[in-house]
């Protein structure tokens, strides 16, 4: 697995080789505490390349070709180039500011001498460089854009590009090209004059995106080799504002309701996202991918037992989740889900995800809390239509009851892990309901002094749970299952469907309650992932991976 971390508004990551960005403001990290709005669209780049390259963003506000040189930031990527990597060179702005004696650089000067410099220095270290012209001012009047925003700047950087043989992208004229389509006040949302200040040359997060896109859609055309790495997220979340969205929840909202034409890729940057997420119905056909599993993750602490804010109520099982997804045709991959209540009598329950959508995929996803972590409660009564969830190489925790609710759930390779003496399923499938929660190819484990658990016991009196292929650690009791029979919930030794087949490990090793089930070979394969998923109801043939 790559190694990814930030540092000085760098991603670090294990990659095949680096892109290095080399230019002014418009291009350039920004500090939002002070800078709020403003965005380079150097900090979206990373988002629209795969793991196989790293961008390294070395631009700086008010930088000029000059300017970049005389304070040694041309030393430090100079240094950094590896062979194999690219440099993207970017000046124009600055360089053009005749009474600033420290940047200005004639265009027909020093400016093209300068470029020649930094190309041949990179050549020198076995690197690729490529020149981009400025991104355009959004500078109208009456009604018309200045396309000579830039004088000579984009033509004496196409000569030296020619000259000496270096890829041009020519963003200075799909800029232009896009503005004057927009026309003056449809653009403004992209500039930072639409935050009230008085500047048509720096872009917000939109306008950022767009001039990232104008950047790709060159690549595509000048530099084949390059433009196989590109990707696209329709939608990118950030903490950090390299994206479209600080929040995920902002991300949601932003997502076309009732979209039937294609699937809507969201992309949530690593970071700690403290906040309440509800994915409402009108969102579907949606994929939120995770830059990695172990560093994004998406928490909150609501619990049981706290009261809602401003009643004398408690808010309950149902209102303590940290992500509700009520949508259907959803895939998460690379994500962790977490509720950070705590645990304890004063908390009780606290749900990290529930789920009420029907085809809903979790890949290589990690679901942290207590009691009740995994809420699976879609379809709940006879009416509520079939909800069906996949779970692929996940890793899933609690101490009680911490995989429950009615849904069709089937979880495959993954880990499943008890921090306390207590239940881990608590299924309560529907009476009529041919599959409830089926477990293959999953490890069972426990924190240290976890030595009596149960492998499920039933929520309700219809419950359905098997185990197939799964290693059970030394902490499942022998006798497996727990019938919770109590009043108002008669008969479940009788009515619950508990069943294992060829599961190995200390866990294994019964006599399980008489009233549990071994499968035979023939009875197993009724639980492939094709015949739990597939209902006579609406004849779906579900593929997770096509998830629309």
């Amino acid at each position: 697995m790559k190694k990814l971390i930030f540092l000085a508004g760098v991603w670090l990551l294990a990659s095949s080789f680096t892109i290095h960005l080399m230019g002014d403001s418009t291009m350039a990290e920004k500090n939002l505490s002070k800078e709020g709005p403003e965005r380079g669209w150097g900090m979206m780049f990373q988002n629209f390349l795969d793991q196989d390259v790293l961008v390294v963003n070395y631009a700086k506000n008010g930088r000029s070709t000059k300017s970049f040189m005389d304070e040694g930031r041309w030393d430090k990527v100079y240094q950094a180039i590896a062979p194999g990597d690219y440099v993207f060179i970017q000046f124009g702005h600055n360089d053009a500011k005749e009474k600033d004696t420290l940047r200005y650089a004639a265009a027909w000067g020093a400016y093209q001498d300068n470029l020649r410099f930094f190309v041949d220095g990179v050549r020198e270290k076995g690197g690729h460089p490529v020149l981009l012209t400025p991104v355009a001012r959004r500078w109208f009047k009456d009604g018309r854009l200045d396309r000579d925003c830039h004088k000579d700047y984009p033509a004496a950087m196409k000569a030296v590009a020619q000259e000496k043989n270096v890829p041009l992208l020519d963003i200075t004229t799909s800029s232009l090209d896009w503005l004057e389509a927009l026309g003056n006040e449809p653009s403004k949302a992209y500039f930072m004059i639409s935050t009230g200040k008085d500047d048509n040359t720096h872009t917000v997060a939109a306008g950022a995106r767009k001039v990232t896109e104008l950047v790709c859609d060159a690549i595509r055309s000048q530099i084949p080799e390059l433009a196989a790495h590109l990707q696209y997220y329709h939608i990118v979340v950030s903490a950090s504002g390299h994206g479209d969205y600080l929040t995920v929840q902002e991300g949601v909202n932003a997502i076309p309701s009732y979209s039937h034409k294609e699937i809507t890729r969201v992309l949530i940057r690593k970071g700690v996202y403290k906040e309440e997420i509800s994915i409402p119905h009108t969102k579907f056909r949606v994929l939120f991918k995770g830059e990695d599993a172990r560093e994004t993750v998406l928490t909150f602490d609501k619990y049981a037992k706290k009261n809602w804010p401003g009643r004398d109520f408690p808010i309950g099982t149902s209102g303590s989740a940290s992500l509700y997804i009520h949508a259907s045709y959803i895939t998460f991959e690379d994500l962790t889900f977490e509720n950070s209540a705590g645990e304890g009598k004063s908390i009780g329950q606290a749900v990290a995800v529930f789920t009420d959508g029907d085809f809903l995929f979790f890949n290589r996803c990690r679901f942290l809390g207590n009691q009740d972590t995994l809420y699976t409660y879609g379809r709940y009564g006879k009416n509520g239509g079939i909800k069906r969830n996949y779970f692929k190489d996940c890793y899933i925790e609690g101490t009680t009851d911490f995989i429950f609710g009615p849904s069709i759930a089937y979880f495959e390779g993954c880990t499943i892990h008890s921090k306390k003496n207590s239940y881990i399923t608590a299924a309560s499938t529907l009476e009529g309901q041919k599959y409830g929660y089926v477990f293959k190819d999953c490890t069972l484990t426990a924190d240290e002094g976890v030595t009596q658990c149960y492998l499920g016991r039933p929520w309700g009196a219809w419950a359905k749970t098997v185990f197939i292929h799964c290693y059970l650690g030394a902490h499942i009791l022998p006798e497996g299952w727990h019938d919770w029979e109590k009043d108002g919930k008669p008969n479940t030794k009788e009515n619950a469907y508990y069943a294992e087949y060829q599961n190995y490990g200390p866990g294994a090793r019964g006599p399980r309650v008489y009233w549990s089930r071994q499968l035979s070979e023939q009875q197993a394969l009724e639980y492939s992932f094709e015949k739990v998923m597939y209902q006579s109801q609406d004849g779906i043939v579900w593929n997770p991976y096509n998830n629309k």
